[in-house]
């Protein structure tokens, strides 16, 4: 009974919403802070510091021998990472991987994965080691360079962050996805970080406009070109947030009797070979790529794509234009510095702040470092100190520790010593009694105090520091200094592709679906048979347009945005196709309500809340992924039609069921906005519309063969804004013309 009554009194009455929304926030916080975002200082996740830690512990510094990749993620996951050995071991394959990291932070000995986007071989076969970026990145680490913390079980120790000897965040770059935010940070060169490092020391105050003529862009393992404007290349860095164009590299080699190939020999960073030939090969199957007659992958070690022309008469840049833009030979790299900052706070930093934070970094670490040595050096003269005077009176002493009771109090009174000379006497061996110990003892004492004079002056002069620092960062050149050259060409123009594309995709008949749960692919031909079409379970055929591969596709979602795609680019008939929030962004669990061919036409958009206007659809089209919002829309309404000016009447239908037709030129044409009201209800929203012919009348469905014709229309005619009257008898519930 007592139990239960104090149950009771620990039971808290509280929202279940704020509960849960209370809950969710702790979670994102921890998945933000522990796993998603690096830190700026020294550009790592948790798991990857914890795993340099553990093999710092397990001695694997680039001059031992290695070790088996098992022990290593055991360790880690058992001591500091309490998370699955694949998402350790995952993390640790990366850092050993040439193609993603400019400069590896493991030394791996074993199949660690290919370009290809082969996977690893198991741990068990593997073996790793630190490598010497990984050195420097952990130089310091037991000399109080940085601050320590339990483990997640409390049983050990791991620290906060590593002394960071290395510019590893800008240099090796950092991907990673958190909740409602991510961070994204291509790799860069060593050379013009250094240099970019050095000039920031002297000039972080000014103006750094001269930073961006020291870092040109991006720098990747895997070469490649970025073309980029210098002022979009200068903005994205401004603001910490933009992208980069990133392309493959290609060189047209020549064979007898004119004949020639091209030779694709860098693709673009993270793009797996075999995908990109597999996206080729596709290509060519479906007649979608008409100049080129076959690809082969001829690579070693050194990438070879072989692309064989049709005939020798093809322009290769004309080849090589059409590839940019149907696969991912070219891409777009983001970037999106959003880092921990020193405060351990998610921020999105201009590229100047990230590399400030560094530097600041590194002097904090230069400062404990260096009151570590004073300290260290301080007790050690101290220490001295007593051994002199060992020296100096050692009959005495020795006639203290035979004959006192308490031997340690007695000298620290006779000879006014601190309890660490005391006991530096006590542990003193008979053979340091020597007379050339005490030579080697008045030299000790010389040097240690010229390295005293040295770090208390050092600590005192910030100019010093900062030359230190600098000192360190011309010695990270020196040691790279055969591996600072570009792997990426850098071309700062703009590029526009032609539309022009009917010589490089074969015109042909397609059927473009769209599913009701917003999956789309494109058929080959005019298909009429649509009851034949598999999808999904639980899905079904929702919209469907006939058009050809050269044209552009024109979709409107209830969200108020119109999304333009050219027809080539769909997913193919096989399978399923693809959901459309792959094809497009902000579109996820949107209804589609329209297609069109984006030809030059009147389109009638309406909302729920009974607004609408019209719009040319010539203004409507957007090329990003995004779409463009066309009709804006407030609190919960969303757009329930779009429609073909093709009739002189509007006739709209409320939820009220009542009824009023009115003429369309009372609508006013826009380009985007939220429109005017077309019909006023007391209770609920709009519920269809429909564009009809005066000399027609209104037609509705009736059933699945049945329709209903009412010529006369007089009874529901009215003005733009009325409330509007019943509908004739046999009108549908709901209500719907179609």
């Amino acid at each position: 009974m007592n139990d239960n009554v104090d149950f009771l009194e620990k039971q808290i009455n509280s929202n279940f919403s704020n509960e849960l929304s209370k809950r969710f926030l702790q979670y994102a916080l921890s998945t933000i802070t522990s796993r998603s975002l690096p830190d700026v200082r020294d550009g790592l996740k948790p798991v990857h510091r914890r795993l340099l830690y553990a093999m710092n512990l397990l001695s694997l510094q680039p001059n031992k021998s290695f070790k088996k990749s098992a022990r290593v993620v055991g360790d880690v996951m058992g001591k500091y990472h309490p998370h699955g050995d694949a998402a350790i071991y995952d993390a640790m394959v990366r850092m050993a991987q040439e193609f993603s990291m400019n400069f590896t932070l493991v030394e791996g000995q074993g199949n660690f994965g290919n370009i290809d986007g082969d996977n690893a071989a198991a741990m068990r076969y593997t073996e790793a080691r630190m490598s010497e970026v990984a050195n420097l990145m952990l130089d310091g680490i037991n000399e109080n360079a940085v601050d320590f913390r339990d483990t997640y079980d409390g049983t050990g120790k791991e620290p906060v962050l590593l002394p960071a000897g290395f510019p590893n965040l800008i240099v090796n770059g950092a991907q990673g996805i958190a909740v409602g935010m991510a961070c994204s940070i291509p790799p860069h060169n060593l050379n013009e970080v250094c240099d970019a490092a050095l000039h920031l020391i002297d000039n972080r105050d000014k103006n750094h406009n001269e930073l961006y003529n020291i870092i040109n862009g991006p720098d990747f393992p895997t070469g490649g070109t970025v073309i980029e404007s210098k002022d979009n290349i200068i903005d994205t860095y401004k603001n910490g947030r933009g992208s980069f164009r990133l392309r493959a590299n290609w060189i047209l080699e020549k064979k007898s009797s004119g004949t020639w190939h091209i030779c694709i020999n860098e693709i673009p960073y993270q793009v797996q070979k075999s995908r990109i030939i597999e996206k080729i090969a596709d290509l060519i199957l479906s007649k979608k790529l008409i100049m080129v007659s076959d690809v082969r992958d001829e690579s070693s070690e050194e990438i070879r794509i072989i692309i064989e022309p049709k005939s020798r008469n093809v322009s290769p840049e004309d080849i090589m234009d059409t590839l940019y833009q149907v696969t991912d030979l070219e891409i777009r790299v983001q970037l999106n510095l959003n880092v921990l900052d020193s405060n351990g706070s998610p921020k999105i930093m201009p590229l100047n702040e990230a590399i400030i934070s560094w530097i600041d970094h590194r002097r904090e670490i230069l400062i404990r470092i260096s009151n570590n040595s004073l300290n260290k050096t301080i007790n050690r003269l101290e220490i001295l100190d007593s051994f002199l005077i060992v020296f100096l009176n050692l009959d005495e002493v020795i006639s203290i520790i035979r004959e006192e009771e308490e031997p340690k109090k007695k000298l620290m009174m006779r000879f006014k010593l601190s309890e660490n000379q005391a006991v530096a006497i006590l542990d003193m061996k008979l053979r340091n009694l020597r007379k050339l110990e005490e030579q080697q003892i008045n030299q000790e004492k010389i040097e240690l105090q010229n390295k005293k004079s040295k770090l208390e002056k050092l600590l005192k002069e910030k100019k010093l520091q900062w030359k230190k620092i600098k000192n360190e960062i011309l010695n990270i050149k020196k040691i790279f200094k055969d591996e600072l050259n570009r792997k990426t060409n850098i071309e700062n123009k703009n590029i526009e592709y032609s539309n022009d594309i009917s010589l490089k995709i074969e015109k042909e008949p397609v059927t473009i679906i769209v599913s009701k749960k917003g999956w789309i692919k494109s058929l080959k031909g005019h298909s009429a048979d649509l009851d034949s079409i598999k999808f999904k379970e639980g899905d079904e055929l929702g919209l469907y347009l006939f058009l050809s591969s050269l044209d552009d596709l024109l979709l409107f979602a209830e969200n108020g945005r119109f999304y333009n795609i050219p027809v080539y680019k769909l997913p193919s008939g096989r399978g399923f196709g693809e959901p459309l929030s792959l094809v497009f962004d902000d579109i996820a669990d949107e209804k589609i309500l329209f297609l069109s061919d984006s030809k030059n036409e009147k389109l009638l958009l309406v909302s729920n809340d009974g607004r609408g206007f019209i719009v040319n659809s010539l203004e409507v089209i957007s090329k990003r992924r995004t779409g463009k919002q066309v009709m804006n829309l407030k609190g919960s309404s969303n757009a329930i039609s779009c429609s073909p000016v093709n009739g002189d009447m509007l006739a709209i239908v409320g939820e009220n069921r009542k009824l009023l037709i009115f003429d369309v030129n009372e609508i006013p044409v826009l380009s985007k906005g939220q429109g005017v009201i077309l019909q006023r209800y007391k209770d609920g929203k709009c519920s269809d519309v429909k564009i009809i012919s005066s000399n027609e009348g209104l037609f509705w469905k009736m059933g699945k063969d049945r329709t209903r014709h009412e010529k006369v229309i007089t009874t529901w005619l009215g003005k733009r804004g009325g409330a509007g009257k019943m509908p004739p008898r046999g009108f549908p519930k709901p209500p719907k013309f179609n």
